[in-house]
Formats: C-alpha cells, structure tokens, sequence
C-alpha cells in the first residue's frame, strides 16, 4: 500500500529544501501545503519568536474515522550543517548527498513517511483514529521548538517521533541532562617580564577539568567538558577563560551529584590560585538541558507499537538511549512519546545515507499502529 515512488520523490524534495535551525519556514510552507490537500486542519502556535527563527511549530489535526483516543505523529523540521545546497543522490536503493553536505534524512525521513501514511490511509479509506501532526522547529539546537511549543494545540496523551536508526525498536528510556558554562577570571601578566603577577585563568581551568572523571561514569551516567576558550596571545598571561561541559544520567540524583563535583571543581581550583592580592573569580551557570524520559513497558503506547510490530512479524526492542529528543520535553509535560527508528545513519556527518526500504519498512509500522489503534488497540 505504501507508494514507494512518492515516499521517495517527496523525501528527495524536503531534503533539497534549506531548512537549517532557525530557518524552517520554506520546508514548513511545503508540508502545509501537502496537508491541507489532505484535509487537515493545519495551524502554526508562536514559537518562532521565543526560538528566534523565521517558523513556529507546525501541527496539522485530522479527525480520524473511529471514536478512539487521538495520537500523535511528531519529527522535526530543522537540520544541521553543513546543510544548505543538499543534492541527494539514489543509487541501488540508497539515498546520499553528492558529499559536499549532510543528507538531512535527520528528520527529514520523519516527514516524509508520516506525509505518506497519511497519504496512504486516506487514499485507501482505511480507518484510523483522530491523528494530530506535530513538526516542531529548532530540535538540533537544544529541542527549543519542543520546549516552547503550545501544549494547548495538542489533545492526544501518546504517539510516536520518528527520530532515531533503528527500525526495529522503540526508545523508553532516554537521560536527563545539565549543560554547564563555566567563566574563570583570574589577572592578566606580562608572561614573560612578570609572570608572577598573574593568575592563569587557563591553569585554574586545567587544574579543575584534571580532577575530575570524564565519560562514562557508569552504566547511566556519563560527563564531558566539550569546548574550552580563552587567552588573548602567548605572552600574556591569560585573565579569562570560559568552558562548556554537560552531566547525563538516567538518575537524577546521580544527575545532581555530578553536576556538584564538576561545580566544586572549579571552585576549589581558583581557591587554590588565591594569593594576597587576587582572588580568582568563578562565575558557573547551570542549565537544565532536558529531563529524563522512562516509559513503561505496559503502557500503550509500548503495547501498540510491539501489536503493530507483530502484526508485520518483525520485533519491537524497547531501547535505552544516551541521548536526548523532544520525546525527553514531551514526557516532562506527561505526554507519552515513543522513539521509532527511519533507517538514518551517520547522521550529522557527510556520510550520512538512508535505504528507501527502511523507510517503507518504517512507514508500514506507522501504518499498521494506526490500524491496530483504530480496531480497539493492542490487548
């Protein structure tokens, strides 16, 4: 039933379309389109101007044919670079781009296959349940279209975002996470006349990031310092140094023990650079990235997508992650958001590249959950 032609024509059309964070409005205005040809009641909240970018989050509504509860279909519409200029490529059922840019299959697979089984369902007058479409904007940049989407739009409690490989498994569980900025003064010297009258923001820095554990923690928990800036040329002694790092964890409480050592890091680094006439000066700002996310194994939505799954006779893995989605901002506003898998690999890469029979594959299990939800949902 899946039209592969058009899941394909249409995909190479969303990935050739510049769509970088902050910038969706020309892919968004493409997909309206396609959906009030459809039928659906399509409409945009105001994220744009909290996110900074030219496009809201965009959800189109359909009401379905069975009296069932709604459920939502949900990937984003933003890329990341180098991602302006995307010529995709199809050789031997494979999707590319010419080498020169990411792919953008990276959500751009999400939407097509959500687009055609919409397609597929009306076209074939197959019942389904009332359906809501969530395409939200700015995911690559920290899930700012999810974090400041319109809740009030959305009725359903449940659904699925098409935004992980694997086509057969499902994400429940996915960390919590805190980014952390770190900005360290200490007193600018003549590094080589007078060295001995400045403080080393670079060493304070390297002091601090040197006791502490870095990568994986644990089994849950994991820690990185992932950029470092400062000093202004070799023969100062540089004054002012700014670090970026993260803490993950799957326990919160582990989440907040890490984020403690790596504060008191830096503290007791620039303590230990005082001298009589200087205190360095730490200034730390915590960011609560996203929350965790722990669905549980009986809940529906599991229950749907392993019916769906065997209804096809393929399995249903459920998948813990160490990364983050707008599933994570989802389930902290108590909206069940399972994880499925297109097909994508090396995403944010130039190698990036996508089998169109991964994306049909995937396109079926969305179809059939829509099925197996209309007829009364999995026992």
């Amino acid at each position: 039933m899946i039209n592969s032609q058009r899941l394909a024509q249409r995909f190479t059309t969303l990935c050739e379309i510049d769509s970088l964070s902050r910038r969706e409005r020309d892919v968004a205005l493409e997909i309206e389109k396609i959906l009030t040809a459809m039928g659906a009641r399509v409409c945009y909240d105001s994220a744009k101007e909290k996110v900074g970018g030219n496009c809201s989050n965009l959800v189109a509504k359909f009401k379905g044919t069975v009296n069932a509860p709604p459920l939502f279909l949900s990937g984003h519409m933003d890329t990341v670079g180098p991602g302006e200029g995307i010529k995709v490529q199809f050789e031997n059922g494979v999707f590319r781009s010419d080498g020169t840019t990411i792919l953008g299959s990276d959500d751009k697979s999400a939407l097509a296959i959500i687009l055609e089984v919409m397609e597929t369902v009306l076209e074939n007058k197959i019942d389904y349940p009332p359906v809501e479409i969530i395409f939200t904007v700015c995911e690559e940049i920290g899930l700012l279209g999810a974090k400041h989407f319109d809740y009030s739009l959305m009725d359903s409690k449940f659904g699925y975002i098409l935004d992980s490989t694997d086509t057969e498994g499902i994400v429940t569980r996915a960390p919590a996470a805190n980014k952390i900025r770190v900005r360290i003064h200490g007193k600018a010297a003549h590094a080589g006349a007078a060295p001995e009258k400045g403080v080393n923001a670079i060493l304070i820095a390297a002091r601090a990031i040197s006791k502490l554990q870095l990568g994986r923690l644990d089994a849950e928990t994991t820690c990185n310092i992932g950029t470092i800036k400062g000093g202004v040329a070799t023969n100062i002694v540089p004054e002012f140094v700014e670090i970026h790092g993260e803490a993950r964890s799957h326990d919160i409480e582990k989440l907040k023990s890490v984020t403690r050592t790596m504060i008191r890091a830096f503290e007791d680094a620039a303590l230990e650079f005082k001298t009589s006439e200087v205190t360095p000066r730490v200034e730390i700002l915590v960011d609560d990235d996203f929350p965790l996310t722990h669905i549980p194994e009986d809940h529906e939505v599991i229950r749907l997508a392993r019916k769906a799954a065997s209804n096809l006779g393929i399995p249903m893995a459920s998948k813990t992650i160490g990364g983050g989605a707008d599933a994570n901002i989802f389930f902290s506003r108590g909206i069940m958001a399972g994880v499925l898998g297109t097909g994508m690999t090396d995403v944010h890469t130039l190698n990036e590249s996508i089998r169109l029979s991964d994306m049909e594959n995937s396109a079926r299990l969305i179809l059939e959950i829509l099925k197996v939800h209309a007829a009364g949902g999995a026992i």
